[in-house]
């Protein structure tokens, strides 16, 4: 049966080829951009595609923005929305620690505020948040961003334990380090304020690091699956081999010493 779903962050990466997928399959998706430029490219790409897509400006850090976005009533609400900064934990600004939060935790939880009432009242509804492997483990010098993860890891906790009785499924995807280019942006996020002469941490060459990324149409592949599914686990991670990864950094953190 086709729903209707809103995604945040559709512009480009997992959420614009989920966004086109699930409209090919016919969907009723609004998909979002950050900026109009954004939007005006998604909505060329759907009419190349062949294919009906609602493209909506949404800048998360925008009240007026998500006070539209809000406006919605739909089946489900995928919050893929993100940005990651670089950087120590001790040498990064607040400032960029503040726009994490915001864009990444407090942006999306105005729009659950939004419009998960109106899952409640007809008691039907599901909610996906995009984590990450980095909801569940740590990477050095992307602290800050792991931080939004775990956090939206708790909220999507909490609310599937809160929005059960009404009928409303929650869930989350976790993608490891797949080549959308997100990864190679926050990479290099640092390098507008980082100064190597004041720095009390060196920041690292993330080059190896981002070599071999993952072919993200399978984190696409495992997100159009589940989005619009009656029945799934509550949590999708790809690739296979990073919940491997994810279990035994839960294992380390048991018995590492400080």
């Amino acid at each position: 049966m086709p729903q209707r779903i809103l995604i945040t962050g559709a512009s480009s990466g997992f959420g614009r080829g989920t966004a086109l997928e699930l409209a090919r399959q016919g969907h009723d998706v609004i998909a979002t951009g950050e900026t109009w430029p954004q939007v005006r490219s998604l909505r060329a790409d759907a009419r190349d595609a062949g294919v009906t897509l609602e493209v909506i400006k949404l800048n998360l850090l925008d009240s007026i923005d998500l006070d539209h976005a809000g406006s919605f009533d739909v089946d489900v609400l995928v919050l893929n929305a993100g940005v990651m900064e670089g950087g120590a934990v001790v040498d990064i600004p607040l400032q960029r620690v503040r726009e994490s939060f915001d864009i990444n935790v407090f942006g999306h939880l105005q729009l659950v505020q939004a419009i998960v009432p109106k899952m409640i009242a007809r008691k039907s509804g599901k909610i996906v948040w995009t984590s990450s492997m980095g909801g569940i483990l740590v990477v050095p010098f992307l602290g800050a961003y792991c931080a939004t993860k775990h956090a939206i890891e708790a909220l999507a906790g909490s609310m599937k334990a809160e929005l059960e009785q009404f009928g409303i499924k929650v869930a989350t995807v976790n993608p490891g380090v797949f080549g959308t280019g997100f990864n190679d942006t926050g990479a290099e996020s640092y390098v507008q304020w980082y100064d190597p002469e004041t720095a009390q941490v060196p920041m690292p060459d993330f080059g190896p690091s981002l070599a071999d990324q993952y072919d993200p149409a399978e984190m696409i592949d495992a997100m159009v699956e589940i989005i619009p599914a009656d029945d799934h686990l509550y949590r999708t991670m790809r690739p296979l081999a990073t919940v491997d990864a994810a279990k035994d950094w839960q294992n380390t953190e048991w018995t590492q010493k400080a």
